[in-house]
């Protein structure tokens, strides 16, 4: 075993639905991709709906929900973006316009990403995981790691150093030699704009920067380093899958917290990134019945992965 790759992958055999490498035989792959427009339409009208709930239950029962608000509002980060992932594969509408369109200003600017800079990276991610081009090696490389150091990574998303890091780097992207990243950037403080005028003139303009900026800053960048390094840490570059992508059972909790919109099914992702995640239980289904996938190498639960990612005994590597 090298890092945390499988010593012994199981055997997959070919299925009406499954080709012997894993890849979806042809008639159900066609299946597999079809896109539910309306469903993901009402997905992000839900959305909406759902973060205006949290923000009145701020106001309304504040203080004693703040803690709360602050969780639920990082957990909000992750369904957006998620949505923004299914829009950048443009796999969130069949209208192309409409799933750019959905996919900047409602999903990505509102969570002050850039969509079409996001589609680019990601789109090398997925030609080569662990490859040359590779945009998060720097998130989950060189695992598992010291409890130490693991522990001092989740202090400085928690604390918001990462975040005002990460923050820095889009305020420089105002002064890219790139016009576009350089347009985008105040596309995406026009929204930020709206959001902090639309809390304003409802009476409470402190939502904005303490329940909006605040768990981006924080509690969505712990979010987002758990479920990254969940999904591809300690891993390396192969032509199999399974060899660069984490398999973890999707448990109710996970599912709610870190892992919206079925986004923790990344091996079936990754053996076919065209599918939309209504459809990857689908996929993964098939996976199993198929052998590709089973539970000889699939992590039981996210806590399970975790302690396997800073299984090094001592301080052997810096954080």
């Amino acid at each position: 075993m090298s890092g945390m790759v499988p010593a012994v992958l199981p055997q997959c055999r070919e299925t009406a639905l499954i080709r012997p490498d894993g890849r979806p035989q042809p008639q159900f792959r066609e299946l597999l991709r079809r896109i539910p427009s309306w469903r993901n339409a009402g997905s992000v009208l839900f959305l909406y709906v759902q973060t205006a709930a949290i923000l009145w239950a701020t106001i309304a029962f504040s203080p004693w929900v703040w803690p709360l608000t602050f969780v639920l509002i990082g957990r909000t980060f992750a369904q957006y973006l998620s949505l923004m992932h299914e829009a950048a594969h443009r796999l969130l509408f069949r209208n192309k316009r409409i799933n750019d369109f959905v996919g900047r200003w409602l999903l990505g600017y509102p969570s002050l990403t850039n969509t079409d800079g996001y589609r680019r990276v990601h789109a090398a991610h997925h030609r080569q995981e662990f490859g040359p081009d590779e945009p998060d090696i720097a998130l989950y490389a060189g695992y598992p790691i010291s409890t130490a150091s693991f522990r001092r990574k989740l202090l400085r998303d928690a604390t918001g150093r990462t975040g005002v890091r990460l923050m820095a780097q889009l305020i420089e992207s105002a002064r890219s030699n790139d016009q576009r990243s350089r347009r985008t950037f105040w596309k995406i403080m026009l929204t930020q704009a709206v959001l902090l005028g639309g809390a304003t003139v409802a009476g409470y303009w402190w939502l904005y920067p303490f329940f909006w900026l605040g768990p981006y800053l924080t509690s969505w960048r712990l979010i987002n380093r758990l479920r990254s390094i969940a999904e591809h840490g300690g891993l390396h570059a192969s032509a199999d899958r399974r060899e660069t992508t984490h398999a973890v059972r999707q448990r109710p909790l996970a599912r709610f917290l870190l892992v919206p919109y079925r986004i923790g099914l990344h091996l079936p992702h990754h053996v076919d990134s065209g599918v939309p995640f209504r459809n990857l239980a689908k996929l993964d289904a098939a996976l199993r019945t198929a052998g590709y996938l089973d539970n000889t190498f699939e992590y039981p639960s996210y806590p399970a992965i975790w302690r396997a990612l800073h299984a090094q005994p001592a301080d052997q590597l810096a954080a």
